[in-house]
């Protein structure tokens, strides 16, 4: 099994298995993503306290892509900083623009390492990057109240 067939699995389980996909009993933020060009939406709800991501979920409807990096991305920030989040975050989208793309630099993404081909297809990658654009607006309200 080649390098691209194990990240064509990782993507199909993350968007299959539903573990990040559902409702918090009482998310102290939720944030709406949408990506009007092909109508991904997600809702991302958060439980911050003391600056730290206690919970993370989402719900919504989109294609492979959008679903599975919203539910790779809730498996990083789960228990972090939002300094710690907006790292994992910045490398994500360097990644998508190519301007990090060594292994070194990319590890601390584990299995969201799986999108980085996403480049190369440039229809696609406003469906990897939707949640994390909406985790950086929930970033951004968090330290700006």
């Amino acid at each position: 099994m080649d390098l691209s067939e194990i990240y064509t699995e990782i993507i199909a389980e993350h968007n299959q298995s539903g573990r990040n996909k559902h409702h918090l009993a009482q998310p102290n933020m939720v944030l709406k993503g949408r990506n009007p060009s092909c109508g991904d939406e997600i809702e991302l709800e958060l439980n911050i306290e003391d600056g730290i991501i206690q919970e993370a979920s989402f719900t919504g409807v989109g294609c492979a892509i959008s679903q599975a990096s919203t539910s790779m991305m809730i498996d990083l920030i789960q228990g972090q900083t939002l300094e710690t989040a907006q790292n994992l975050m910045d490398t994500f989208l360097a990644m998508i623009k190519r301007e990090k793309t060594t292994d070194e630099e990319l590890e601390i993404l584990d299995e969201a390492i799986a999108l980085k081909n996403i480049s190369n297809m440039p229809a696609r990658v406003k469906c990897a990057v939707l949640s994390w654009h909406t985790l950086e607006n929930a970033i951004n309200v968090e330290k700006n109240p």
